[in-house]
């Protein structure tokens, strides 16, 4: 490898930023919505507090896994709300100023959140026990489904070393 790898500036990377834009709205995500039940913060009943009622208003028809988590799925949103988190954290500036190091983190990130949330959450929602299965897959989809695209996505994109030195 040579000693100077000349990567492209951020305005040929469109890619990267929609990347920085998506895992910015994750990183909010991961505050607003897993943090409560990794928390034990109940949100079975709206009370008038704005991450309450948000949670509620997402998860009371669309989302019984998540409104009621037993606890390995307390894990997977404790997954979020501090693993995922602290990537994300670190993955917008790396994507910004094309950090190749990224590459492998993101690899890690984009197969452990596919397989966690694409096969066992959706499975889950969608073949698991009748409690926990989704009663709005429409409303699921549209707000799950980013979670799982938009890394694999992230992970086409680190496919090759250097990846900040090519448009995709």
């Amino acid at each position: 490898m040579p000693d100077t790898v000349v990567k492209l500036p951020l305005r040929k990377r469109p890619i990267d930023i929609f990347f920085a834009v998506m895992f910015t709205i994750f990183i909010v995500t991961s505050c607003i919505a897993d943090m409560l039940p990794t928390l034990g913060v109940d949100f079975s009943q709206p009370n008038g507090q704005f991450l309450v009622d948000s949670n509620y208003w997402y998860a009371h028809d669309a989302d019984p896994l998540f409104m009621h988590p037993p606890v390995w799925m307390r894990i997977v949103t404790g997954l979020s709300a501090f693993v995922y988190l602290a990537f994300y954290l670190v993955l917008v500036p790396a994507l910004i100023r094309g950090w190749n190091w990224i590459q492998l983190p993101s690899v890690i990130y984009a197969t452990a959140i596919s397989v966690i949330t694409g096969v066992i959450v959706f499975g889950v929602e969608f073949f698991g026990e009748p409690e926990f299965q989704t009663q709005n897959p429409v409303k699921f989809l549209a707000f799950n489904l980013p979670y799982v695209l938009i890394p694999l996505l992230l992970l086409i994109r680190m496919r090759k070393p250097l990846p900040f030195t090519r448009r995709f």
